[in-house]
């Protein structure tokens, strides 16, 4: 028995088993409706990496963190949520351990929707185009740290951008300037892109597969299982 594993959740599963042969002593299966691997993780070393990023080449996967065999839910689990997160975007591996804050964001939707619901009450009052776009103003500005760059990155004026940024400083008040609310504020609008993000390619998922919802891995064949190490 291998002492840690590593998820690998593809995007298609025509391939499926010539990745299993490829990469050795992997078991292939099924977990939430989605084609994925078990593959035995040396290390977090480099060296562990490139044995994956090669044979995944080309190809849409996302490769969960490093975990013990006993805890393999969890990394098929995050895998299977970076990669409804790289939905329609190049096919290519993705790693969990690139984008661990990322998840951790992702852990608990309805906390997030608090987080949401107690930092943004500000713009309740406004109609949900209005408050998409300065929500998106406020991430940008918070997250590029003023006003050119969050303009480049909205791909607006920058004088579009301080006009938003003086109606937000008008809802928000002197808090803006409080280095905690800046924080809470910016994990609440990044959590709420994710989850965006995140709800259309499961809900077009859910209805292709009938709302698949099992958690557990089911290797594909019993012959396949009996020599990967007794996986």
């Amino acid at each position: 028995m291998p002492p840690a594993v590593r998820g690998v959740v593809l995007a298609t599963p025509g391939e499926t088993r010539q990745l299993a042969a490829v990469l050795d002593d992997s078991l292939a299966g099924m977990f939430a409706g989605r084609p994925c691997l078990l593959v035995p993780s040396p290390g977090p070393g480099p060296g562990a990496r490139a044995r994956l990023e090669l044979p995944l080449r080309g190809r849409l996967a996302a490769v969960g963190h490093q975990v013990p065999l006993k805890d393999i839910a969890s990394s098929l689990r995050w895998a299977l949520r970076l990669l409804a997160l790289r939905h329609g975007l190049e096919p290519r591996p993705v790693f969990v351990d690139d984008h661990l804050s990322t998840v951790i964001l992702l852990q608990d939707e309805p906390l997030a929707q608090a987080l949401a619901a107690q930092w943004l009450r500000p713009l309740a009052g406004l109609t949900p185009r209005q408050s998409e776009r300065l929500e998106a103003t406020l991430l940008a500005w918070l997250e590029r740290g003023g006003a050119p760059e969050a303009a480049k990155a909205l791909n607006v004026h920058p004088q579009t951008v301080r006009y938003r940024m003086r109606q937000l400083e008008k809802l928000f008040g002197p808090q803006l300037r409080d280095p905690r609310t800046r924080f809470e504020l910016k994990m609440t609008l990044h959590s709420r892109r994710l989850m965006a993000q995140i709800r259309i390619p499961h809900a077009r998922r859910g209805r292709r597969t009938d709302r698949v919802t099992t958690a557990n891995f089911t290797p594909l064949a019993v012959e396949r299982s009996a020599r990967v190490n007794g996986l």
